[in-house]
């Protein structure tokens, strides 16, 4: 078997990699919205629970997390699929550190033109939709691509709870060839390369919806 055939052999978890990444980041990404723009509503007795969100998904262990609710949560009568326990795990935990990115990106929005949109009489939640939300996601971008890369270099907890992505695919292999080194090394190439491809993406939205005259 040369090394190509690994990769080869190793590319068939991809897809799984990447649905593992996608659907868990696009996760991140709603759940932190969401926090980020009902802490910015002022939500009477909303923040400590929003609060406490955020300080138990970033502090617990994607491993443990993943772990609570695939093997803990049938003890009590609830099953999830391996998919769902992703996104409950790792997807929760990309979208607390997401929620702190997103606040500190609105918190870069110029007072100034909150302050005009309040003066024109536009309510609270017209000011985050149409004046906070448009330029909050330009600012974030470079802590969004930070918390995606994070993600991806979780998916490989994937394999844990019997998805077939790159890792699982590269423990099988291991077991049957015992060329170890070889199959990690091409596991790594086929990361980064997912990792650029990524990286290229992000670039060319950003690119395409960048304003004129900003950094």
């Amino acid at each position: 078997m040369t090394f190509f055939d690994i990769l080869s052999q190793l590319s068939q978890g991809i897809a799984y990699t990447v649905l593992v990444t996608l659907v868990c980041s696009a996760t991140g990404v709603v759940v932190g919205l969401s926090i980020a723009g009902l802490r910015r509503l002022s939500i009477w007795g909303l923040r400590p629970a929003l609060d406490a969100f955020t300080y138990v998904f970033r502090g617990v262990p994607v491993l443990v997390m993943l772990f609570l609710v695939y093997f803990g949560l049938p003890s009590i009568g609830i099953t999830v699929s391996p998919l769902v326990a992703m996104v409950c795990s790792l997807g929760f935990i990309a979208g607390a550190y997401l929620s702190e990115v997103f606040r500190g990106a609105l918190d870069s929005v110029d007072p100034a033109e909150i302050l005009a949109a309040e003066a024109i009489g536009m309510s609270r939640w017209q000011i985050l939709v149409y004046i906070e939300l448009p330029q909050m996601v330009r600012f974030a971008v470079p802590g969004m691509v930070n918390e995606f890369t994070s993600v991806l270099k979780s998916s490989p907890f994937a394999y844990t709870v019997g998805i077939p992505e790159i890792t699982k695919q590269a423990m099988t292999l291991t077991a049957t060839t015992l060329r170890g080194i070889e199959v990690y090394l091409a596991v790594g190439i086929l990361y980064f390369a997912i990792y650029r491809l990524f990286l290229f993406a992000i670039e060319r939205i950003q690119n395409r919806y960048r304003v004129p005259g900003m950094a």
